[in-house]
């Protein structure tokens, strides 16, 4: 009996201190920061933080080549090493390899970052400095800025968050989130493998604990506006194939173009399949069996209407080259159009003699680049599905339909935990952020959102850049527009989002 009473004090005691001690974590994690501490290192490394980047930038991961991947993803690993990550593993996901990540801090709260290490082609004939070379331009009316392919989309942002985790550190201050890092590279050709990575049995149990995962960004536009982007289209990338011995009709091979009196064109019949998919216009997808998009809610088109009333028109026409919107809509009617409705468009038509002058040919094979973007409730599987039927039903049923990858769209609550705090973080920074349903553009954030995670997801960031996907893409690195912020700016609002993530009173709405 005593020797009893003496073990169940000694658990009961061990109870207390066990609680004594999480308490005492919670407490040191939700204090303030020395942020004035902060800051002097983020300024101290900012030298080198801006050399760091211009070197990841001469690495370029290009998926669509196959152009370093391996070197790609054991960088990226050395990276995260470097931030501070306990537990780094380059990951086979039987593509282009991931990276899986985890910083432990002992914090109650774990918070996802979602990253990508691939970049897009580039053509350095387009560009005005070398894009690998990422020099330092000064950039009329905006400051200077680091050029290169991936600048921006996204290697910029991600080591401005690096940067973040390096000046914690060097500051002796308390890390106020445990982190779990996704690292892919693949997002630029569709994703194919991301649930490879993403939902391995462990690195799904790690995010699991999460609160939400984030992919860092450079949100603000040239005058300093933020959008919060509370979703994101999906994606289907694929190519058409017209060939004329998979027809049965036209050349087997190339043949002079005088033969066309006699001879079938395969580039011909891929131009009239195209013509089925679009209406007359091309703005409308005309698939057989395409889902129909769900319609706006009172509470999207709202959301449109201020966004749309807070954004200057013509700055946008003017910064894309274009002069009238689809239908010569509305500012707000032609936003509304690109959060609702899904598109087919054609990136590329390839088809025979595309060099100097002609070459009077028929070719026997020609090929469409196609994106989809999708919206709820379509998904990836159902629009490809949707789009090879439809090719069948017209009789079109021989033209390859090869892709290359896809997700579904994606969709995360305005009151989840990790909207919420960018929202107070936007705020303390004098930003009053514009809230918008749909991003037009497309990010793997459904492995995340949908089950099994069920998670928020989303983007968030200071900072400017642009160009992505063309020549002369560019990030910030000192602003000339004080309401705009540099490389070091946009290190501290990560440094005040993950804070603001850590702290328990920060974010009264509970994780969604």
């Amino acid at each position: 009996m005593a020797a009893t009473g003496l073990g169940r004090r000694a658990r009961v005691r061990a109870l207390g201190l066990a609680t004594l001690a999480a308490c005492m974590a919670m407490t040191a994690h939700a204090a303030p920061p020395d942020r004035d501490a902060i800051k002097a290192q983020v300024a101290q490394r900012h030298g080198t933080a801006v050399k760091a980047l211009q070197e990841w930038i001469a690495l370029p991961s290009i998926a669509a080549e196959d152009r370093n991947p391996a070197q790609g993803a054991e960088y990226m690993a050395r990276l995260a090493r470097e931030a501070g990550f306990q537990h780094v593993e380059v990951v086979d996901t039987g593509g282009k390899p991931g990276v899986f990540a985890t910083l432990d801090a002992g914090a109650p709260t774990t918070v996802g970052v979602y990253y990508m290490y691939d970049v897009k082609q580039y053509d350095p004939a387009e560009w005005t400095s070398p894009p690998l070379e990422a020099r330092l331009i000064d950039k009329p009316g905006l400051g200077k800025a680091v050029v290169g392919r991936g600048a921006t989309n996204q290697k910029g942002p991600e080591m401005a968050f690096l940067t973040a985790l390096h000046a914690i550190r060097d500051a002796k201050q308390t890390m106020p989130v445990n982190l779990v890092l996704v690292a892919e590279g693949e997002e630029e050709i569709g994703s194919p493998n991301i649930g490879k990575l993403v939902l391995r049995p462990d690195i799904q149990a790690a995010l699991k604990k999460s609160i939400g995962v984030f992919m860092p960004m450079g949100l603000q536009d040239p005058a300093g506006a933020v959008t919060v982007n509370l979703g994101a289209k999906g994606v289907v990338e694929l190519e058409l194939v017209a060939d004329g011995k998979a027809w049965g009709r036209g050349p087997s091979k190339d043949v002079h173009s005088s033969l066309k009196a006699m001879v079938d064109s395969p580039a011909w019949r891929l131009v009239k399949a195209l013509d089925t998919l679009v209406s007359e216009d091309g703005n409308t997808v005309t698939i057989d069996g395409f889902p129909k998009p769900a319609p706006l809610s009172a509470q999207d088109r709202a959301m449109i209407a201020r966004s749309t009333g807070a954004r200057d028109e013509a700055t946008a026409r003017k910064s894309l080259g274009v002069p009238h919107w689809i239908d010569d809509l509305s500012w707000e009617k032609a936003n509304e159009r690109l959060v609702s409705q899904p598109t087919v468009n054609i990136q590329g038509l390839v088809g025979g003699y595309t060099g100097v002058g002609g070459k009077t040919v028929l070719p026997h094979r020609a090929v469409a680049k196609i994106d989809m973007r999708l919206v709820p409730p379509m998904t990836r599987d159902g629009a490809v599905a949707a789009l090879k039927a439809h090719l069948a039903k017209r009789g079109y049923g021989d033209i390859a339909v090869n892709v290359s990858g896809g997700y579904d769209p994606t969709s995360t609550d305005a009151d989840s935990r990790l909207i919420q705090a960018q929202v107070a973080v936007l705020r303390r920074n004098g930003v009053e952020p514009l809230m918008w349903p749909r991003l037009a553009g497309s990010y793997p954030g459904f492995v995340f959102t949908q089950p099994p995670l069920s998670l928020p997801a989303g983007h968030f960031g200071l900072g400017h850049g642009g160009g992505a996907h063309a020549p002369d893409e560019f990030f910030l690195i000192e602003s000339s527009n004080p309401k705009v912020q540099g490389f070091d700016g946009a290190v501290m609002s990560y440094v005040d989002y993950l804070y603001e993530l850590g702290s328990s009173t920060g974010s009264a709405a509970a994780a969604k």
